[in-house]
This record gives structure tokens, sequence and C-alpha cells, in this order.
């Protein structure tokens, strides 16, 4: 007997302190590299923390933070912060508003989905609102239309709260061993009817929309409503593990697999700062000037590239021409997923030397 419990004990302190058994990037909200805070947000996407998207449709204004505000003794420093600025008591039948992650396939084989041996997922959380209630979170297998939500609730306004959820085993629908889309955890804000008339879906299903999000509070019911996020870990198995806090540097360069840019870390990309500008040396032939900006991380797929000024005006880098001085052009490019090949629009018109300018490259799931 005694063998047998320091097994299991070892056994459990082993799991514990596996490396990267947390799927979610970017759990503890330190990563933020677009912003630190975006206002009027009235239609979704990536906006402050990376990894983390948000998807509106119609169902008030909503202003995104990073808060330094965390659980006092948690390990944790920030959180994501969602503040509703302009209300929608009563929401029309399709709409919605909640928090998201993706997942690649391949970084879900793991789990064994759709095979007899599937796994478990325990999806933990710190979560602070001053709305009190009932709330969903759901997990969807997008390869296969699959869902499952499980609610939890929020017991105190304005306070700290822990939160684990674990989400059965689902021998149907395998999921893609790819760099697409396959999987995805969903915190719901807030949903019309078309999402929580029905029966909520606590097991594996075909997705059935009104089947989301039943119970789940309006949390766009009223002006200053808001909710906080940090410590959010998803991990194969029936019960949480401590949270894995990865070193800082760590959790950027897998960030960074989906977005990357030339600013330092804490600046917003379009900012008026000489600081991270790309220097290039120019190659070029008959036609074009051209450079080449080669990532730090090599991209999930060919990203869009976006560029600045160091004044912050878009599309357009600093050309520099011998005997001639510099002048603003605007760039098109050529990208895989390693580098990307920069070209000035306008050809040339004298011998090129260097380029300069800040990008930004974007490839989310």
């Amino acid at each position: 007997m005694t063998f047998a419990r320091d097994l299991a004990s070892f056994a459990d302190s082993a799991s514990q302190n596996l490396s990267f058994r947390n799927l979610i990037i970017n759990g503890a909200m330190n990563i933020a590299q677009r912003a630190t805070s975006v206002t009027g947000i009235t239609s979704g996407g990536y906006l402050t923390v990376d990894r983390w998207t948000f998807l509106i449709n119609t169902q008030g204004t909503w202003t995104q933070t990073v808060e330094n505000d965390a659980p006092t003794g948690s390990g944790f420093r920030k959180s994501v912060k969602m503040l509703c600025t302009t209300a929608d008591a009563s929401p029309a039948t399709g709409d919605y508003v909640f928090l998201d992650q993706y997942f690649e396939g391949q970084n879900c084989q793991q789990i064994l989905k759709g095979t007899s041996s599937a796994k478990q997922l325990t999806l933990s959380f710190w979560v602070k609102a001053n709305k009190t209630g009932t709330y969903i979170a759901s997990i969807r297998d997008s390869d296969n239309n699959r869902s499952c939500s499980i609610s939890y609730t929020i017991s105190a306004s304005a306070t700290w709260e822990y939160k684990t959820i674990t989400f059965p085993a689902d021998t149907t629908g395998a999921l893609d061993n790819d760099n697409a889309l396959s999987l995805y955890v969903r915190f719901w804000m807030g949903a019309g009817t078309t999402y929580t008339s029905g029966t909520l879906q606590t097991t594996w299903a075909t997705s059935v929309s009104a089947n989301l999000a039943a119970g789940q509070v309006n949390l766009a019911d009223a002006t200053n409503n808001y909710i906080q996020f940090t410590g959010v870990q998803l991990e194969v198995g029936p019960a949480p593990t401590p949270f894995e806090h990865r070193p800082f540097g760590t959790e950027l360069t897998m960030c960074q697999r989906y977005y990357e840019k030339s600013y330092n870390v804490e600046t917003a990309v379009g900012t008026n700062t000489s600081t991270g500008l790309q220097r290039l040396t120019i190659a070029q032939n008959s036609i074009y000037a051209r450079a080449t900006i080669f990532f730090k991380v090599p991209k999930r797929a060919a990203p869009t590239m976006t560029f600045w000024l160091s004044d912050g005006t878009s599309n357009q880098w600093t050309w520099d021409q011998i005997g001639v001085g510099s002048e603003a052009d605007t760039i098109t490019g050529n990208t895989p997923e390693t580098h990307s090949v920069i070209f000035e629009t306008n050809g040339i018109s004298s011998t090129r030397n260097n380029a300069s300018g800040h990008w930004a490259a974007a490839i989310e799931l």
C-alpha cells in the first residue's frame, strides 16, 4: 500500500514538472506585442495579448487592456481585461462576444482525439468579474464540427477566483496533423438566443448553435461590466496541475511563430520611434531595389507583412540614394515562412545602398 501511494505521488509530481504540458500559449498574459490598450472595440481580432483573439457580433462596445493585476501569491503579474463601454442589455438572436485561443492540429496529437485511447482535457484559470453568475467555457474541434461546453460560476464580484473544468475524452473525429486550425478554447461573455436557447452541450457531439452557451450571463448588459483572465492552462488529463510558468523568452518565441515585429516587445506597432528600426543592405537589378528581412522564428505559414516608416507612416520605407539622399516609398514583398524579400515599388531612379523601416509579420490561425 505504501509503495503504491509513493508511486502515485511520484507520478503526480512528475506530471507537474513536465515541460510544455500547457497547450495554451501566453496563458499568463505576459506578451502583448500589438498594444496594451485598445478602445472602442466593435469588431473582432487580435488586439493586445498575443494568441488571444476577441470576437464580437454587435453585442456592445468594449475596451481591452493588459492589467498589472493578478491573484495575490499566484506568481502571475498580468491579466487581460475586457470592459464594456456601451451596453447591449437586449442582444439580438445572433449576437455574441467571447475570447478565444486557437491551436494547430499538429500541436494537439497527444490528445488522441478520435481514437479509442482519447484523453480528457482539463482547463484551469483565474478569473475576476464584477458580474456574478453562470459563465460558459467551451472547446471545439473545427476539423470535425464537434464541441463541448461546460459552465462555471463566478461567485463573488470583483474577486479573483480559481476555476477548473475537465472536458471528457472524444473517441470520434481525429484532428488533422497539420499547421492549420484544429481546436480552440472559448470563454463566452454573452450571446443571443441563437447560442443560448437550447440545453448546454456538456458532452462531445456535433456542434448545435443553440446548445453552445446555454445559461451564459450577459456581461454586456451594463456599462463598466468587466471580466479578467490570467493563468490559463489546458492540459491532457482529468485533473489540473500547477501552472507551467515558462521563461519569458520561450513564451515570446512561441508567440512569434504567429506574429513578429521589428519594434521592441513593449512598443506598439506604428509608434514614432527609431528603436528597433530595421536597416538592410540593398540588392538590386535593372528593375527593382530589394532587401531581405530574416525572421527570428519561422512562421506557421507565409505571413502577411505590414510596414512603417520610423515616424509611424504606414506602408512605406526609406530608400537611400547615393548622391541624392533618401526618399520614402511604398513597398511590396515576396514572403515565405522564414523571410521576406521586399521591393521598392517605383523601381530605381538612381543607385540605392540601403533601406530602413519597421515591419510586422502576421499569420495567426
